[in-house]
Formats: structure tokens, sequence, C-alpha cells
């Protein structure tokens, strides 16, 4: 049968400026990743959405490629097999990483290759207690992609990362806790719940700070001081007009909380 388009690898729900994209099935297929794709990039083109959520289901949040579909590829065509990375992964974990508003990944279950590299994608990290990790790829004999190399590295620093992808050997949510690999670790049947108030609260937030935080953090690690300091400069002055700002100043003379409006 022919690849018909439809929403069945991935759905959407809208609540509160909260967007949550939920992951249908656990490996990612050529068209669960296009759809994934269009669903980031549907969030990013809607105003109304202040944060977003990215959650699997079931037992599994993403194990990265499904590899009987990756099988199938290499017994027909090898070549075109392995030109996904650049075609299709780069940009989802593009467009993941580039959205403008905060990103909240609950981490419902396994996690593990590309799929942990799309949670890495993310800002803050909620995971279900017991739910285990993995780099992976070593494994099957390839390198790192969706910028999992990078993102370990960054967050926890070259020498684990070197031993989390050389020994690809799984492990535990709480463990990701303490690596800061994950924010909150919480009972499985609570993850969603979690990971959604949590966005909620920074959909209610300062929406233009929220975008100029992500975007000295995109480059704070590489750049020089004085290129930092000239980001943050012209940012704050930027951000010195917005409605929130000034909201949120007579709310602190006030002895009020603030109500943004995200402008």
């Amino acid at each position: 049968m022919p690849d018909v388009p439809g929403p069945e690898t991935v759905s959407r729900e809208d609540a509160g400026g909260v967007a949550t994209i939920t992951m249908l099935r656990a490996g990612l297929t050529h068209r669960s990743r296009r759809e994934l794709l269009d669903a980031v990039r549907g969030v990013a083109a809607d105003d109304a959405v202040r944060a977003v959520v990215l959650t699997g289901t079931g037992r599994a949040f993403c194990v990265g490629q499904d590899l009987g579909e990756h099988v199938e590829a290499l017994r027909g065509d090898a070549a075109s097999s392995l030109s996904v990375v650049e075609e299709q992964y780069n940009p989802l974990v593009l467009a993941v990483a580039g959205l403008r508003v905060p990103v909240v990944v609950a981490v419902n279950g396994a996690c593990a290759g590309a799929g942990l590299g799309l949670a890495l994608a993310g800002d803050l990290r909620v995971a279900a207690a017991g739910a285990k990790f993995t780099t992976a790829f070593a494994g099957i004999g390839l390198s790192s992609d969706s910028a999992l190399a990078s993102r370990l590295v960054h967050c926890v620093g070259g020498s684990r990362a070197a031993e989390l992808l050389l020994l690809p050997d799984p492990f535990l949510a709480e463990t990701a806790a303490q690596w800061g690999l994950v924010h909150r670790v919480v009972e499985p049947e609570r993850v969603l719940a979690e990971a959604q108030a949590l966005a909620a609260r920074l959909a209610a937030g300062p929406t233009a700070a929220h975008r100029a935080i992500k975007t000295v953090l995109a480059t704070a690690a590489t750049d020089s001081l004085e290129d930092t300091l000239a980001l943050e400069a012209r940012l704050q002055t930027e951000l010195g007009r917005t409605a929130d700002h000034r909201e949120a100043v007579e709310a602190f003379l006030a002895k009020r909380p603030p109500e943004f409006t995200g402008r």
C-alpha cells in the first residue's frame, strides 16, 4: 500500500499554550520521522504555543531507528538507507533544538540511540523512575547521530561521554539524574502530568525572555566572553522594551505576582 499522509505515528494536543507532541511508536521510521518533523514545524509556526511537551507512549519514549525497516533498506539499497541521517534525522533534531519556546521532554520509558538524541535536544527532561537509557550506536556498529556526541559532552563532559558512547551499557533514569541528563525523576504514571505542569508554568511565564535564554545558551559553550557579553547586551535591550518586563517590574514594586502575556 502507498504511504498515505495522516497522524498515525504522531499526535498533538494543545491546552493553555502548551502543545503536547506524542510519538505513538517506539521505533523511528521514515514515516514517523516525517510526521514528527511536521508536528514540530507546526508548533514552531503557531504563535499560540508558549511551551512544548515531547513524549512517547507505553513502555518506551523512543528507541531510535526501527531496525526492522533499516535492515530491509540495507538489503535493498544500503546507500539510500544511510542517507536518512542527513536527510531526516538532522533536520528533525535541528527543528526540536530550534524551537523558540521551552521544550519539556517527558521520558516515559526506554530511551535509546536517536531517541536519546531527541530527548537531549529539549530543554528540560522529566523521566519515569526505572526508565532505561542507552546510547546504543556502538552496539550495532555505528557511531552517533542526532547530535548525541555534542549533547553528551555538554551535559556530562568528554570523559563520561566517551564511556557512554564506546560502552553503550544501559543506565537508569536515577543515574541519568545524578549526571545531569535528567532534571526530575517521578513515578511512571506521573511523568506526563509532571512534564505538562512544568510546561504550563513555563507557558505562563515571560515567553520573550525564555526565547532569549535559549538563544544565549545555544552558543554559550563555544562563544568567546566578548561575544556572549555582546549577545546578552543586545537581548537585554530588546527585552527591556517588552510588556512582560514592564509588568514584572510594576508587579515587584506593588508586591504582587506578575501576569505575563508573552509580549
